[in-house]
């Protein structure tokens, strides 16, 4: 009889806070989702390519950067020419319409910054890579450009970046139009093929470095 006496009255309890119950589940769902998709469990982890080497170069200023200037942030990476007839103005187009996004969700120098490096120092003088990264618009605050020793940079284009270089300016150079995701302890996490603009966009960029910074 205590059996049944309590199972009706576990019934009669059930009948007058049921909604009140299945709210309340329901509340704890949601909040555990919040929970876990805050610390980003449940999502796909960029795997680690490979983990960028200390460098240092020199910037349209005239100072030495080096790769601990930049360290605790997510960057974007690029290697680029400023004589480059094709890739690298559209490239640098779609990355300045990626700081354009980021400096309006506030996080462009703050979290995120990008570095750009010139493989044809020769050419490559620091007022010209100045001409070139203004008529993008580009905030010097959070957007290195860098020049260097020729050989240094294909050095590490090619072991921290996997970016291949061949050729000079005389021959015209051939590289790999790659973008490099890093995070903020130096490791590379994605290379985005930039010449598949249909799928590599400015609000692609944005949200994956935006992603990475949280």
């Amino acid at each position: 009889m205590g059996f049944f006496a309590k199972k009706g009255r576990f019934g009669q309890m059930w009948k007058r806070y049921k909604w009140t119950w299945i709210l309340l589940a329901v509340v704890v769902v949601v909040a555990g989702f919040l929970v876990v998709n805050s610390l980003g469990l449940g999502k796909e982890k960029l795997p680690v390519i490979s983990t960028v080497e200390n460098f240092s170069f020199e910037n349209v200023d005239g100072k030495t950067v080096t790769l601990d200037d930049t360290k605790g942030k997510v960057r974007l990476f690029y290697f680029f020419y400023t004589s480059c007839p094709d890739v690298c103005p559209i490239t640098t187009f779609m990355l300045s319409q990626t700081q354009k996004q980021l400096i309006k969700d506030g996080l462009f120098n703050k979290d995120v910054q990008f570095v750009s490096i010139s493989f044809d120092p020769k050419v490559d003088t620091r007022e010209k890579i100045k001409q070139f990264g203004d008529k993008f618009y580009v905030d010097y605050n959070g957007w290195y450009f860098l020049r260097g020793e020729d050989q240094k940079i294909r050095d590490i284009a090619e072991k921290s970046f996997k970016i291949g270089i061949i050729g000079d300016n005389k021959d015209n150079y051939s590289h790999s139009n790659l973008i490099a995701l890093v995070d903020r302890d130096n490791q590379v996490r994605k290379l985005y093929n930039a010449n598949d603009t249909e799928n590599v966009t400015a609000e692609v960029l944005a949200k994956d470095v935006k992603d990475l910074a949280k």
